[in-house]
């Protein structure tokens, strides 16, 4: 790749931008000057850049594939309404380069949320055809029992909906903590479940996201993982 396609490829600014930056020897990567702009680089050599001494956050070409610990009071989108968008939380030029999240978490919901520029992956991971399992730690209004439980896993009926929404697991750790495991994405389809199944979600975070789970990162953090 020549290397004023490549920092563009960094969301750096625009073509003219980021070749005014490399004529003027504002660039450097893995720590070496880098002033010619036809030179060729190969990405998956790039270990760092910096612009000016400042050093960035390098994208991975040509698909990058994030997990954030969404915090509360965060929208999952590009236009938020009422709380900051979940794209705050990352640099700036990282922001410029066709992130997007897979699926979505309402502002009150936290834990994993991924995020990538690769379509296809987020199609594998969001189409219902995939089944690809989300686990849900549930805290609930009113204490429950197994027959919650069975009630979710045996299948609800949403409100506008014509078919039978099936639980693929759900359980108690308490009798206000359930573990719900869903592998559709309707609109608010956890709350909507658990208030067909006569109770309410007062609290509501994503565990888990097909193999992927928050692990060490705090709330707001974020790590690149490999889809592989």
């Amino acid at each position: 790749m020549q290397l004023l396609k490549y920092i563009q490829s960094q969301g750096i600014g625009s073509r003219k931008t980021c070749q005014w930056l490399i004529e003027n020897d504002c660039i450097e990567i893995n720590g070496t000057l880098a002033n010619q702009p036809k030179s060729m680089i190969n990405p998956d050599d790039v270990t760092s850049l910096s612009i000016d001494g400042k050093p960035l956050i390098v994208i991975p070409q040509p698909y990058f594939y994030i997990l954030l610990n969404k915090p509360e009071n965060y929208e999952t989108s590009h236009k938020p309404r009422d709380y900051p968008s979940v794209f705050s939380l990352f640099p700036e030029h990282m922001r410029q380069v066709g992130m997007q999240a897979v699926g979505r978490l309402d502002a009150d919901t936290t834990g994993v949320l991924l995020i990538t520029n690769d379509g296809k992956f987020n199609h594998n991971m969001t189409s219902p055809k995939h089944k690809v399992t989300k686990l849900y730690q549930v805290t609930l209004k009113h204490p429950a029992d197994q027959t919650l439980c069975d009630t979710l896993k045996a299948g609800v009926l949403l409100h506008d909906e014509n078919e039978i929404i099936v639980a693929a697991d759900a359980e108690l750790s308490s009798p206000t903590t359930l573990l719900l495991s869903i592998t559709e994405g309707k609109y608010h389809q956890v709350k909507r479940m658990v208030a067909a199944a006569g109770n309410r979600v007062e609290r509501l975070h994503r565990l888990r996201f097909g193999r992927w789970e928050t692990g060490n990162l705090a709330p707001g953090e974020w790590q690149f993982i490999n889809p592989d």
